[in-house]
């Protein structure tokens, strides 16, 4: 049975260190810049070269996440940066822009690539593709069932990263444009504004449905007690998110799954208590489930009541005098600890002081009825959590203190008189011999072998323990105790160096062939039903999208194109020019034109997919004009050809895809909305039992001509609904 790499998030040097003492395998952490977790402390560069080292000692790998939307002016600084991350010897790459992973395998043949799960990979034709890439590991999306992922394991030979712990995004990751087009903060460029986590009312045939508010904030992933069937079906690594998070849960989170992997791998069972689960809660929790990895039932994917850090329940408030709250006790309470009261509006304090029976105490049990005073209103009762376990947080802090890692090494010394003294030693992977002085006989008082392990087993400051030391001696030999400490210290020194060497550095030209497309000036419209392709046959569209396989077969139209959904589990067999919206397509189907959602962004993404036979390229919603203007120009000069591109001009945008569906959740049919707090609405539209949410508002670009003399071959219209038709006719 095969181990699986146990991948931990490091936001900060404090945070890195936690994971390898923890018993990571492997980090992932983020620069300054390129990285999707914009609001993480990060690392500088030099942090970054002090990570890489500190890591490798340790025999831990490091790996970079340069995994958002690069776009045109930013392709040097982020070649740049590549260089540098290469050169000082990270492990591997974790990439989204398909433009920069395909410029990057091409100029660094021999750097490891991973696919981010921001590349919406989620099928096995997906996994093909970027394995066809040469990428060695692939992110997969966390909407994918275990089943599936199985599958995949056993159809492919690439490497299957599956996130087991934290955080989930309620959108399709790569797929939510949520936080950009509303509030100008795009998670594709790592800054997510958490748009998903604010407060929203449900409204479905003009009523609200909805009691509860955070419609769609997610609970929190946890796969403890389920490693068993992920390392079954030959998960390769096990990744936990985090970067925004602690220290302090980083060591929790990544010790509990090293003890439940090796426990199963040991005993074929997972070895975590009930007290460990409750830890983990008391360190951040949103409720725990099991995700859409293990099929998660709609209803209990989201936690609609409250969108942050929960703790445990710890007791209930009895009574409220003034500014006293009565609270009967359900589980243990300590002076330093945090507490939350919940009600319409919640409140918390960390407790500096309680008295039960009319005393000062520091600690307080279950049933124990204590007072204390609050400074806001608290209504009797309301329920009472811990959100910060002071004394767990302080046990968490000694045991980082004093966690000692060790990498076990085996050890051989040759002591035969007359010839150099000879140490060997071995930590699995290298080698290092090293010699000293020539051996003499004694004449007094021999060494002893005791005298030999001892100081041979003296690696306290270092990250080694010797394991096995093998002692090959003639009788009665003299050797020096300064000489064998020298003999060791260069043995280790040597260590040192081989387990932080670098690796080979190779950097090519980088080299596409793409097609030259005429210049042209079309328009080109999408629809989804009878009644809007019935008002728009006629008028001047170069190519008519629908959205409807049933209207597609029914219609007889030599402009017509199927626009395949974003989300594919089961590919059929279309001889038909296709609209597609992600990656499996690419390596599934030929006569393809390419949808906003594959993220393009810069020029290199559009060279890339026209030298895959991608006809036309449609630009992401997030480049303004001059983003548009700058990436035709650097395509043209680059390539002296022209690309075939389109535009959308005129939606209601899809801001979001989720496998979660809000009208399963409130059991209604039909069209519903989101409403926010400002009043705005957001058409929310279930097709094969995903749900679609679509801006508030349209977007609607009106300088065409200037979109034209950039280079822009055609612009597209997407029909929302039947109106659409009549506002587009003015």
């Amino acid at each position: 049975m095969k181990k699986p790499e146990l991948l931990a998030p490091a936001g900060n040097m404090e945070s890195l260190k936690a994971a390898v003492l923890a018993g990571s395998d492997a980090v992932y952490l983020g620069g300054y810049k390129f990285g999707a977790r914009t609001f993480a402390k990060n690392f500088n560069n030099e942090e970054i070269i002090e990570a890489i080292n500190y890591a490798h000692l340790y025999g831990v790998k490091i790996y970079v996440a340069v995994n958002t939307l690069i776009y045109e002016n930013e392709v040097s600084e982020f070649m740049d940066y590549v260089d540098f991350l290469y050169r000082n010897n990270i492990d591997a790459l974790i990439i989204q822009d398909i433009g920069m992973l395909d410029l990057v395998r091409k100029t660094y043949p021999k750097l490891e690539l991973h696919a981010s799960t921001q590349m919406h990979i989620h099928n096995l034709e997906g996994v093909k593709f970027v394995e066809s890439l040469g990428v060695k590991k692939c992110v997969i999306a966390r909407e994918t069932d275990f089943l599936t992922i199985k599958n995949i394991k056993e159809n492919t030979d690439i490497e299957l990263e599956v996130f087991v712990h934290g955080a989930l995004c309620i959108s399709y990751s790569g797929e939510c444009l949520m936080s950009s087009l509303i509030g100008g903060r795009s998670g594709n460029r790592g800054s997510c504004a958490g748009s998903c986590r604010l407060k929203y009312d449900f409204i479905h045939d003009g009523k609200k449905l909805n009691k509860d508010e955070y419609l769609l904030s997610t609970k929190d992933l946890n796969s403890l007690e389920n490693v068993g069937t992920l390392i079954d079906i030959g998960v390769d690594s096990f990744k936990l998110e985090g970067r925004m998070k602690s220290p302090s849960y980083v060591y929790m989170v990544t010790s509990l799954y090293r003890k439940a992997i090796d426990s199963y791998l040991k005993t074929g069972k997972v070895n975590i208590t009930k007290e460990e689960i409750k830890n983990l809660k008391k360190i951040f929790n949103r409720l725990f489930i099991k995700g859409f990895l293990f099929n998660e039932e709609n209803d209990n994917f989201i936690n609609p009541f409250r969108p942050n850090h929960l703790g445990i329940e710890i007791g209930k408030v009895i009574n409220v005098n003034k500014n006293n709250a009565l609270i009967k006790l359900s589980d243990e309470l300590n002076i330093n600890d945090g507490i939350r009261f919940l009600g319409e509006k919640d409140t918390g304090l960390i407790l500096t002081s309680m008295f039960k029976n009319g005393k000062k105490v520091t600690n307080a049990y279950k049933n124990d009825v204590i007072s204390i005073k609050v400074k806001e209103a608290v209504k009797k009762g309301s329920t009472v959590l811990k959100t910060t376990d002071y004394l767990l947080n302080k046990k968490i802090e000694n045991e980082l203190k004093n966690s000692f890692r060790k990498v076990l090494i085996d050890g051989e010394i040759n002591l035969c008189i007359g010839k150099p003294m000879n140490l060997v030693v071995n930590d699995g992977i290298n080698k290092v011999s090293v010699y000293g002085g020539i051996v003499e006989k004694s004449k007094t008082a021999p060494i002893s072998l005791d005298k030999i392990q001892e100081q041979l087993s003296k690696l306290g400051s270092t990250v080694y323990e010797l394991e096995n030391l093998k002692v090959n001696k003639d009788k009665d030999i003299f050797v020096s105790i300064k000489e064998l400490n020298e003999l060791r210290r260069e043995a280790i020194n040597i260590l040192n160096e081989k387990r932080l060497a670098k690796k080979e550095y190779v950097k090519k030209d980088y080299y596409i062939k793409v097609p030259d497309f005429k210049k042209e000036r079309i328009y080109t419209i999408l629809v989804n039903n009878k009644e809007q392709y019935t008002k728009i046959k006629d008028e001047d569209f170069k190519i008519i999208y629908i959205d409807n396989l049933d209207l597609y077969e029914r219609i007889n139209d030599k402009r017509k194109v199927l626009k395949l959904d974003r989300v594919i589990n089961n590919y059929k067999n279309y001889d038909y020019p296709l609209l597609i919206g992600e990656l499996g397509s690419i390596n599934y189907y030929n006569d393809i034109i390419s949808d906003f959602s594959l993220n393009v962004v810069n020029s290199y993404s559009v060279a890339f997919l026209h030298s895959l036979n991608v006809k036309r390229v449609t630009l992401s919603y997030e480049l303004n004009d001059s983003q548009i203007e700058e990436l035709i120009n650097s395509y043209y000069k680059r390539y002296n050809k022209n690309p075939n591109l389109e535009l959308i001009v005129y939606s209601k945008e899809e801001i979001m895809v989720s496998k979660f569906n809000l009208n399963k959740y409130f059991k209604v049919d039909g069209c519903s909305y989101l409403r926010d707090r400002f009043n705005n609405f957001y058409p929310i539209i279930i097709k094969n039992d995903l749900m679609y949410i679509y801006n508030y508002k349209y977007r609607n670009l009106t300088n065409h001509n200037e979109y034209f003399k950039m280079g822009v071959n055609s612009l597209r219209f997407n029909i929302f609904d039947n109106k659409d038709i009549e506002v587009l006719k003015k």
